[in-house]
């Protein structure tokens, strides 16, 4: 079982932001309120941010505060939740592609912040599904600022499936693992074979899966699956 860490903590407590860069994810933020949000826009307002206060600039964008505590609802043996940080995020909508013709499915979402971020820099439509309900009530404040195309499930992933064959993006960042994750892996390997997907895993590399190919890493903690499923229906076509 992880602890929450010191550094998982800033990430929603708002420290290490100074007072330019308040002004400009409170500006974000209004634009968004007012359906004036620009994909281009935004991502330029967020790179203009040091690296180190990225984390704390979209907290303040997306109104988030103290993370809630972990319930009872977690099950035995899953991970507590950890925010995913931002310069993952933007590699994974990098490196998979991440489109507005996508949906972005994240596995154990949280607060939604990953969900969020994704759409606002993509367009792409999100599911969140997240086993405890002061997390999803707290991502679901999230998204009636964010986004109606952004979604969020109570329930847990591995009876979930109904959501799950939507995505074409799916995002695990420490959720599970054991039987839980080969179930859910089973459930993605047959929509793999129906159509393109993409894996995305920070922290947390999937066991050995004879459809599942990872693509060369360009950091030490993001890493970008795809299915070999994928060159068949290449052939095929």
């Amino acid at each position: 079982m992880f602890a929450r860490t010191a550094e998982s903590r800033r990430l929603v407590d708002g420290l290490s932001i100074n007072e330019c860069d308040v002004r400009s994810a409170d500006q974000v933020r209004q634009r968004i309120e007012t359906g004036a949000h620009d994909r281009l826009a935004f991502r330029g307002a967020l790179l203009a941010v040091p690296p180190d206060a990225r984390d704390a600039w979209l907290d303040r964008v997306l109104g988030l505060g103290t993370l809630p505590d972990d319930g009872p609802e977690l099950p035995s043996g899953c991970v507590p939740y950890l925010p995913c940080g931002v310069e993952a995020l933007l590699e994974i909508v990098d490196s998979a592609h991440v489109g507005p013709a996508d949906v972005f499915v994240d596995v154990g979402s949280g607060v939604g912040r990953a969900m969020a971020l994704v759409h606002l820099l993509t367009g792409a439509a999100s599911i969140g599904i997240e086993i405890q309900s002061r997390l999803v009530q707290a991502a679901r404040d999230v998204a009636r600022v964010v986004s109606s195309k952004i979604r969020n499930v109570h329930g847990d992933a591995v009876e979930l499936t109904c959501c799950i064959v939507v995505g074409s993006v799916f995002f695990f960042y420490c959720p599970f693992s054991g039987e839980r994750l080969q179930h859910v892996l089973a459930e993605l390997e047959a929509i793999a074979q129906t159509r393109p997907i993409r894996v995305c895993c920070v922290d947390l590399p999937l066991p050995a899966c004879t459809w599942l190919a990872a693509e060369p890493a360009t950091s030490g903690s993001v890493t970008i699956y795809r299915s070999a499923y994928d060159d068949v229906s290449a052939l095929a076509r």
